[in-house]
């Protein structure tokens, strides 16, 4: 695939989500899916939600574009990347129905939860899973079918979560996921994995075109519908791409791309755990919430993570020069 599709389908997921969110915006409000401020939020008026309607459909778009117009994208694809293509898509479409729900209405986390563990299994069945795993110092040990399912299923609850539960400030998540959308790319592109690099240069577009509406002060929020899609993205891509490599210690790359909210997820259930709390209880213990009490602005918190993850994510691609030289 050429430089040119992967540049289209950047400027593409910019453009659609640029156009689409005014329009989601109206929508929101018309529904009443407003996030209203309280102990736990920083904001101080409603704020519009639903801002991943925008954010996902500038993604779907920029992908059909592509890869409608790019004769040399169908040519190469295989079975197995239509049936990954197809499992994603419907994915994507799934959770986000969930976060629109959610938004809206609200959900019981369990319930949420139970939603995520339902399309990780439709996932699943059409080849996105965990096969493998190279275990460093021993080799590559094959899974059983339900250990594949379990360990797959784990993943995608896990990263999504870890998204979701990041998702606190103006422009906080959008910009993460920029930061790892680009990371990704740029090693999917190294490993020859197209399809990847097409998925992420269309999410590091729509994530900047929807910074524009959502840095601070924000306009509009993606919500549980921006925040649950982002991260199932993340995670089906990273089971196709990063985690399909037999090099040693090539599983810690997607850790290290998602560093950030990895470690704010893990920190908070210990943290609630050690409390005797629910781990799905929310509090404001998160990161952001901690840089905020110093004395720290919302764009000086935002800018301050964007560098933190930029920084773990130059680390993962220094790892992944490392590990590819034992392929």
């Amino acid at each position: 695939m050429s430089c040119r599709a992967q540049i289209a389908a950047f400027v593409l997921g910019i453009l659609y989500t640029l156009l689409l969110v005014p329009l989601v915006k109206r929508l929101a409000v018309a529904c009443r899916a407003l996030d209203k401020p309280n102990a736990r939020k920083v904001h101080k008026d409603p704020i519009p939600l639903w801002g991943g309607l925008g954010i996902a459909g500038g993604y779907f778009l920029a992908m059909a574009t592509v890869i409608a117009l790019s004769s040399a994208f169908r040519q190469a694809v295989t079975e197995t990347m239509v049936s990954q293509l197809i499992g994603m898509s419907l994915g994507g479409f799934l959770i986000l129905i969930v976060g629109m729900i959610d938004d809206r209405y609200g959900m019981p986390a369990k319930v949420k939860l139970a939603c995520q563990l339902v399309v990780g299994g439709i996932m699943f069945y059409f080849g996105i899973k965990i096969d493998y795993l190279t275990v460093p110092f021993y080799g590559v040990v094959f899974l059983e079918t339900w250990q594949s399912a379990a360990l797959t299923l784990f993943w995608i609850a896990g990263i999504t979560n870890a998204l979701n539960l990041l998702d606190g400030l103006d422009g906080l998540l959008a910009g993460v996921s920029l930061t790892v959308a680009s990371v990704f790319c740029v090693v999917s592109l190294l490993k020859g994995q197209f399809v990847i690099v097409l998925a992420m240069a269309c999410l590091a577009g729509c994530s900047l075109g929807f910074l524009r509406y959502n840095f601070n002060p924000a306009q509009i929020f993606m919500g549980d519908t921006g925040s649950l899609f982002f991260g199932l993205m993340f995670a089906g891509w990273s089971i196709v791409g990063l985690l399909k490599s037999t090099a040693t210690f090539a599983f810690l790359l997607p850790i290290f791309l998602m560093a950030v909210p990895i470690f704010d997820t893990t920190f908070a259930i210990v943290r609630r755990l050690w409390a005797h709390q629910p781990i799905f209880k929310p509090d404001k213990g998160h990161l952001h919430h901690r840089l905020l009490g110093l004395g720290l602005s919302q764009r000086q918190v935002v800018l301050i993570i964007y560098a933190i993850n930029t920084l773990f994510g130059l680390c993962g691609l220094a790892l992944f020069y490392w590990t590819c030289r034992g392929e």
